[in-house]
């Protein structure tokens, strides 16, 4: 069977410190009156540079493995790399005055406006970027002062773009009845479009030509709509049309923090029954979810980890021969009949789908599944839940007669992978491995991972059901279907038939 492949994967972060008020519980805290908790938020949050070189986020960037990173001593915010770059192999993290530039770009309905003196800055930062520079510069003639931004801010039909204590800029409402369209939720999805954007545009720094992308799936947490369609979308063409993937059509799916899973495999599907050739998936970040944990790290002493927007994309296409497989014959799915019992679920999503092609749960080298970072749920009381499903994944094993019981924690060693990626709601569950697995499959230094994706579809009290699927990706026998076929030479032979038919008919 010809199955598609991974062709490759960028991550991007975005440093958003003045966005943090916008998150949920802050947005919360401020409606309560809890000004003292949001002071002593403002005051745990790191300057750009100490927050880049966090070795979790080095790591979702590419510029460290897992691998190196779970050798790094613990508190990693007490253990960083004051020289490493802000760019990495799948991607970059991007300083505030950079993303309002991006922003800007991204507005397509001249919803955010920036001050002269901003734009006269961020034009400067825009210029020396490696990506950014070749795509814009900002307009200084559409530039409003600062004093008609505070009006509309005041009478809240803006939400403020603070930079340095001070006000840079402004996203407007773009209706005045409905809330979907109030300045709150278009700063949310013009957040959620740029920064998938900003990945899109990192695959193209990888050398993936993005013109030939048929079909783009968009699966980040945000709706985009009106108020006679809220969620209708569609993020996934408006991040294509700033790309270049003119050839492409697209939709928004939507899993909570499965969507990525689910995604990847209806990317894969898509290509493996010829609908369409190349496949880009791709996800902006939540900015709801920026300090998620904040109270409780503020609370435990610990620097606000959560200051970052994330974004991944990755391209899923025909068989080259060459770049690891996504396996849709070996597919976990939790249905509806699964309970939200732990064993039942990592069955269902772990054992069943391996067990029916002969597979041990130890044939798997690494399962990636719900890749937080432990600095940030810790302090929240939540545990390392990256370790915690390797636990079950290895007990379920033991259980099953493939692993001894001497040799769980072993096999948590040797087949997770320690969490590294920021608490973005849909970001972590499985994604964040794809770059590393990618690589380490292609360095032949394994042989396979799983993508194991999770969701609490409760959270929309519309069903108490939980959520889950998987999919393996594996190393490319170096066969596919597709071997030795020639287009062109194809379509000549077609031709010549035709002809040939044709001839025939006439002749008759």
């Amino acid at each position: 069977m010809d199955f598609p492949v991974l062709t490759g994967a960028s991550y991007v972060l975005a440093q958003t410190p003045d966005f943090i008020p916008f998150g949920s519980n802050q947005v919360a805290a401020r409606t309560a009156g809890d000004q003292e908790f949001l002071d002593n938020l403002e005051k745990a949050v790191r300057p750009f540079d100490i927050s880049a070189a966090y070795p979790a986020n080095q790591c979702y960037i590419g510029n460290i493995t897992p691998e190196q990173l779970a050798e790094i001593p613990q508190p990693w915010y007490n253990n960083q790399d004051a020289t490493v770059s802000r760019f990495g192999k799948f991607g970059e993290i991007m300083p505030e005055i950079e993303f309002y530039a991006l922003l800007k770009y991204n507005d397509a309905f001249d919803l955010v406006t920036l001050t002269a003196d901003f734009i006269e800055r961020a034009n400067v930062e825009v210029a020396n970027h490696p990506v950014l520079k070749d795509l814009f510069t900002l307009d200084a003639a559409k530039a409003e002062d600062q004093a008609s931004m505070q009006a509309l801010v005041d009478t809240h039909k803006a939400e403020p773009l603070m930079f340095e204590g001070q006000l840079v800029g402004v996203v407007k409402q773009a209706h005045d009845q409905d809330e979907n369209l109030s300045a709150h939720i278009i700063l949310e999805n013009l957040a959620v479009k740029a920064s998938g954007v900003l990945a899109a545009l990192h695959l193209k720094q990888q050398g993936l030509d993005l013109s030939d992308v048929d079909y783009i799936i968009e699966c980040s947490e945000e709706a985009c709509g009106d108020i006679n369609q809220r969620g209708g979308g569609n993020f996934a063409k408006a991040i294509g049309e700033l790309v270049g993937c003119d050839a492409a059509t697209g939709c928004d799916i939507r899993g909570f923090c499965a969507a990525p899973a689910h995604t990847i495999i209806h990317a894969a599907a898509l290509v493996k029954a010829g609908v369409f050739n190349k496949v880009m998936v791709v996800a902006g970040g939540a900015v709801g979810k920026l300090a998620l944990n904040g109270r409780d790290h503020v609370k435990k002493d610990v620097p606000v980890l959560e200051d970052m927007l994330a974004g991944f994309a990755c391209i899923i296409g025909q068989n080259d021969g060459v770049s690891p497989i996504v396996n849709t014959d070996i597919v976990g799915r939790h249905t509806i009949g699964t309970g939200s019992a732990p064993q039942a679920v990592m069955n269902a999503l772990i054992s069943a789908p391996l067990a029916k092609h002969g597979r041990p749960i130890t044939s798997v080298d690494r399962f990636s599944a719900e890749l937080q970072n432990a600095e940030i749920t810790k302090p929240a009381g939540a545990g390392d839940v990256p370790e915690a499903n390797y636990k079950m994944i290895a007990a379920l094993a033991v259980k099953q007669g493939q692993l001894e019981r001497k040799e769980l924690m072993n096999f948590v060693a040797d087949h997770g992978i320690v969490g590294f990626a920021p608490t973005q709601g849909h970001i972590p569950s499985g994604a964040p491995y794809l770059g590393h697995g990618r690589d380490a499959i292609m360095g032949e230094k394994i042989n396979n991972f799983m993508v194991v994706g999770k969701g609490s579809l409760f959270l929309g009290r519309m069903t108490n059901l939980f959520d889950g699927i998987s999919v393996l990706i594996e190393k490319n026998s170096g066969e596919s279907a597709s071997a030795g076929f020639d287009q062109d030479e194809a379509r000549q032979l077609v031709a010549e038939a035709m002809k040939d038919v044709a001839e025939r008919l006439l002749e008759k």
